[in-house]
């Protein structure tokens, strides 16, 4: 079977444009080599890979110290007085003197301990009581307000 001139001469044109493309894709492929061999830093492959390990070495060490750092500022926090809630009132309401003068004022955690701190004014003197709170409740016996600022607490604490 023989091939005529015009077949033979279809096929080395088609023959040479696909190695010309070829060509063009190697060139292509040969500097894109290149930019990833030479890096900003390195001068090889192997260097930039180097580079990224120990910078993924010191990411873990960072986020190890971070989750380190976070966990005690968690417990920390815990403890530390997240509600204060005042109530201000007039112990002598029905006498018809004073004002809203007295308060109770609650400084409470998160798991509902810290202390009641109540004055009570008057012309002639002032007091002021100071009850601890466990688990928002007192051993000691609480007044309305007192308890009033400690409730008030514990909705703000627990709705955070």
């Amino acid at each position: 079977m023989a091939l005529s001139d015009s077949t033979l001469f279809y096929m080395v044109i088609g023959l040479s444009f696909i190695s010309l493309l070829l060509l063009f894709w190697n060139i292509r492929n040969e500097r894109r080599i290149r930019k990833l061999f030479v890096g900003k830093d390195a001068k090889s492959l192997e260097d930039s890979f180097l580079n990224m390990t120990k910078d993924l070495k010191h990411l873990r060490e960072f986020t190890e110290q971070m989750q380190t750092y976070l966990t005690t500022v968690e417990k920390r926090l815990k403890k530390s007085v997240q509600g204060v809630e005042t109530i201000r009132f007039n112990p002598f309401k029905g006498t018809g003197s004073g004002g809203n003068q007295s308060f109770s004022t609650a400084f409470i955690n998160e798991r509902g301990d810290g202390v009641v701190l109540t004055s009570l004014y008057a012309r002639e003197r002032i007091s002021m009581f100071a009850k601890p709170v466990k688990n928002f409740s007192s051993e000691f016996e609480l007044s309305q307000e007192e308890h009033e600022s400690i409730e008030r607490c514990k909705h703000n604490v627990t709705t955070v």
